[in-house]
């Protein structure tokens, strides 16, 4: 049997899912088949649970969570079977990923139709569950339009095949038989009215003119009938050309009303957004550019166009404005797939961008994708526009316009009874507005706990009658998903963010500039749309590996703010849970960027370890003991600085950690991986080199009018590779600049800093700021070799230090070694280095990009830079190396790491050809290199310097 996983580590982190709401399960068990599920079945029974279905958990309703069993079959329970090209089918077991069965689909021309903006991660099971839809639901329906057939299995053990014409039990093809001919008039009246009609069951499938579809039927019930356990679904053929136009409007009203007129043969999708999404993205770190690709406008409309060839399709996209001369301000017509995913990364980024309002205010769903006749959209939308505004509350819409379906999240106040009771009486307005448009409270997303309670505002007596009738043919016991859809808990009650969810605060040692400076805002940005579940970036490493909820991004979030809650976990900043969930966090900072609303685990788990340990004496002898490697790690740079003071330390230490029996005692001693093998120190330190090549120069920049810049020596490249610094040197220096360095000792305070030692942190750079204040006041840039120190003077600092003028002119002087070079190419100085070649060719490199480099600031310079040097680079996409520092060198990180590693860089590295060259600018991607792969990576700055020209003098 599946184990049981009841610690309240794992029952903490499955506390939510993309919704408001908030149930502490009784357990989560993730199968491997059908059996473990009649298992688990049988176990829930015995002990009174209810039964609840997930996959991705990206629900928005609040389908995904209950406080009985949650059965997750995502994790397991995820094969493609088969698939029938000439059929164009495929069955498939329920935690398939829907861009998993794209994928796979691909290889024959063909693809899943329904196409959330969670397509990376969502599970089709879940999405028939929820009848999903996605953007192309125009060309190709909703998910119970691509279904043909399921099995599932009832509380009791049995197996039932639904299908069209009934199922594979007669007894229950009956009852369903009876159901449809008793409400007949009700089925034909009012359900099936238009597509985006997902509210309720969906019992006209039963229908004769539907065929009597009870697969259909099935879909969209939320797991209140069943659990599918396996699916058969349709696939479409892809069309072989497309285009994309992108309409510009007034405003988002304009857009909705035109929607309509867009629905013409060759047309895939027609999306809307306002111009306040494309506001609310421009304040993320990194997007403030975000939206100059869209044409003129305050609202748009993408179509995208599919045809047999490319010509075909670009024509019908050019004729799409003339179907609304009056309207369309502007348009655009992409043809090239690079520039039409920019512009649709502005539209799928939607869901998670719109829970941070522009001026920084939160924003929730609840009344989040209600769906009218296309026709009346942009009525309704001008009337929901107006009950926001009646109500003092504020929102930002975008959607599936074509089909009528309006996503919004609002300024919603769950901080106290009076703004929960606020969040009541707009839904029910909004529910009665939806109704007078003969609309429904949801249009993709399902009912869950946040709309099943108005279904009786919109749906008669007779059809909530059906409803009920229905589920009782395959749950009359009520195990599964109670409380949603039928016999429904009230729509306020048990909100995750509402009054009591801020019980624990503290003022925190980062100023959290972006959340007010509260923890508990910072933690309550994860809203659950779940982008770190998804395989695509950087995010989240641990997970990439595990497939653990718990070690997701979301995961780690859940259980922090259940820790802030103190209900479940009331331990507060002792807590052995939340230290659990976030063991696995790489501090990589993926999610700081790549997660839509910014969820900074990174920061996070710095303040817990600030906190959970305490500082120092304390956290050595105190309860909560700091792990030995946390401190040996943490205080490398002081360490190292102490060693330097002994005549020849470093290479006797070198000497003696190179005989096996004193490198296993000195790992032993410093809580050192015992699988790691130990870094090495150069010879002399950096500065010291650089002191003793200085010497006799005299310090005075006039010499020659060279700028001066500042080459940062952080403690890596200072005491152990010391390579990548000469060479910086020797390049600046080529390119015509003085360089010089700090005149006494620096540092960024890193290892401290992801080891939560935040007050010796802070001491740290302000002794550092008093040291190169000067070379502040000077204005000279500072140039970062490791990047991970790099990032801590660009963006950390001012976190940690917010008061400190100096500190904010550390992060406007600050760059790397790329970035500095590319703005070099900018400024069209001078250009003294060569093309690199080898004997067959071109130079040719394996570009690992440091995790912090990825996430904060990109690696576009540096791509530059190589693409000069005439380098074919390739780099690796699977994000952090899986060492990230301290973390690598922890006992109990060593598999994850490995297998992070395993994913795609140490494949790409060993298959390289001997003469290849291995970039790596971390200091922990190149240990990782060479540990895992015996090959030895450089930095770019040792590249940048073999491209100099042997006769180029370096002064």
């Amino acid at each position: 049997m599946t184990d049981i996983r009841d610690d309240l580590t794992t029952r903490a982190a499955y506390v939510s899912d993309a919704s408001i709401y908030r149930r502490l399960p009784e357990a989560i068990a993730e199968p491997r088949g059908v059996d473990e599920i009649r298992e688990l079945l049988a176990l829930a029974r015995a002990r009174g649970w209810p039964v609840i279905s997930r996959g991705g958990g990206t629900s928005v309703a609040g389908n995904a969570i209950g406080d009985g069993l949650v059965i997750d079959t995502s994790r397991h329970f995820n094969r493609i079977l088969s698939i029938d090209p000439e059929a164009m089918t495929a069955i498939i077991e329920p935690g398939v990923i829907c861009d998993q069965l794209r994928a796979a689909a691909s290889e024959f021309g063909l693809t899943y139709g329904p196409d959330p903006s969670t397509h990376s991660r969502c599970t089709i099971g879940g999405m028939v569950a929820n009848n999903a839809c996605g953007s192309h639901s125009v060309a190709w329906g909703t998910s119970a339009d691509n279904l043909v057939s399921l099995t599932v299995m009832l509380a009791d053990g049995r197996d039932v095949e639904l299908r069209r014409g009934g199922t594979s039990d007669p007894a229950i093809t009956r009852r369903l038989t009876g159901i449809r001919d008793q409400h007949l008039a009700t089925l034909r009246t009012e359900l099936g009215q238009f597509p985006r009609q997902v509210s309720g069951y969906g019992v006209h499938h039963l229908l004769a003119e539907n065929g009597f579809d009870a697969a259909k039927a099935f879909a969209g019930t939320e797991g209140t009938c069943g659990i599918i356990t396996r699916l058969t679904v349709r696939l479409v053929r892809k069309p072989a050309h497309t285009a994309l136009a992108v309409l510009g409007f007034e405003d988002a009203i304009a857009a909705a009303t035109a929607a309509p007129t867009l629905r013409v043969p060759g047309v895939y999708t027609i999306e809307g957004m306002g111009s306040d999404l494309v506001e609310a993205l421009q304040t993320r770190p990194g997007r403030q550019t975000s939206g100059s690709e869209l044409p003129r406008g305050g609202g748009w409309l993408y179509c995208e166009v599919g045809a047999d060839t490319l010509e075909a399709a670009e024509a019908v996209a050019r004729g799409l404005p003339s179907l609304v001369p009056e309207g369309v301000v502007d348009s655009i017509i992409v043809v090239e797939p690079a520039p039409a995913q920019r512009l649709w990364a502005i539209r799928e980024a939607g869901a998670g961008i719109v829970t941070r309002l522009p001026d920084g205010g939160e924003a929730w769903p609840g009344w989040e994708d209600s769906a009218v006749p296309p026709v009346r959209l942009g009525e309704y939308l001008r009337d929901l526009y107006d009950l926001l505004h009646e109500l003092h509350l504020t929102g930002i819409p975008f959607g599936h316009f074509g089909e009528g379906c309006v996503h919004i999240r609002i300024s919603f106040d769950f901080s106290d009874a009076a703004g929960v009771a606020a969040y009541r009486t707009f839904v029910e307005r909004a529910a009665e507005l939806v109704h007078r448009y003969g609309g429904s409270v949801s249009g993709e997303h399902g009912d869950g706990r946040a709309r099943s309670e108005l279904l009786s505002r919109i749906y008669s007596p007779d059809a909530l009658q059906a409803f009920s009738e229905f589920k009782r043919v395959f749950d009359p016991d009520g195990v599964f998903n109670p409380g949603v859809l039928v016999d429904p808990e009230p729509v306020d009650q048990g909100i995750r963010p509402g009054p009591g969810a801020r019980n624990l605060e503290l003022t925190p040692v980062h100023a959290l500039s972006r959340d007010g400076g509260s923890f508990s805002s910072a933690v309550n940005r994860c809203v659950g749309v779940g982008a770190c579940r998804s395989d695509e970036g950087a995010m989240c490493p641990s997970f990439h590996v595990t497939g653990d909820e718990v070690h997701s991004t979301r995961g780690r979030a859940r259980v922090l703010a259940e820790m802030l809650r103190g209900e479940s976990i009331p331990e507060g900043w002792k807590s052995k849970d939340a230290l659990e969930a976030l063991d696995l966090c790489l501090s990589c900072k993926a999610c700081a960027t790549e997660c839509p609303v910014n969820v900074d685990m990174a920061t996070y788990k710095a303040e817990f370890l600030h906190h959970h340990y305490g500082q120092g004496l304390r956290s050595f002898l105190g309860r909560n003991r700091r792990p030995m490697a946390q401190f040996t790690m943490g205080w490398l740079p002081w360490l190292m600085r102490i060693t330097e003071k002994v005549p020849f330390a470093f290479r006797a230490i070198n000497l003696l950690v190179s005989f096996g029996p004193v490198e296993t005692l000195t790992k032993r001693l410093g809580g050192i991986e015992p699988r790691r093998r130990m870094i090495s120190f150069a010879p002399r330190p950096l500065t010291a080199w650089f002191r003793r090549r200085s010497a006799g120069r005299r310090p005075d920049e006039a010499i020659d009018g060279r700028e001066t810049v500042v080459l940062w020596p952080d403690t890596f490249t200072n005491y152990s590779s010391d390579a990548p610094g000469r060479a910086a040197v020797e390049v600046l220096e080529a390119m015509g600049y003085r360089v010089v360095m700090p005149t006494a000792n620096v540092c960024c305070g890193l290892t401290w800093h992801s080891t939560g030692q935040l007050d010796i942190t802070r001491k740290v750079l302000r002794n550092t700021l008093d040291v190169i204040e000067p070379l502040l006041e000077a204005g000279y840039p500072i140039i970062g070799l490791e990047p991970s120190c790099t990032v801590m003077l660009q963006d950390e600092i001012l976190e940690m230090l917010p008061d400190d003028p100096r500190a904010r002119r550390v992060t406007e002087l600050t760059t790397t070694l790329g970035a500095f070079a590319a703005r070099h190419l900018d400024r069209d100085r001078p250009w003294p280095f060569g093309e690199l070649s080898t004997e067959a060719g071109p130079a040719a490199a394996v570009c690992q990009v440091h995790c912090h480099q990825k996430s904060m600031h990109g690696y576009g310079p540096e791509l530059r830079v190589l693409e000069k040097l005439g380098v074919d680079a390739a780099v690796v996409s699977g994000g952090c190396c899986g060492l990230a520092g301290n973390w690598g060198f922890e006992p109990g990180h060593y598999e994850v790491s490995q297998a992070l590693a395993e994913r795609e860089l140490f494949p790409m590295v060993r298959a390289a050809a001997d003469d290849t060259i291995v970039l790596a600018d971390g200091f922990s991607c190149r240990t990782q290199i060479v540990q895992g792969t015996g090959a030895e990576g450089v930095h770019l700055a040792q590249v940048l310097r073999a491209a100099l020209p042997a006769e180029h003098p370096v002064r």
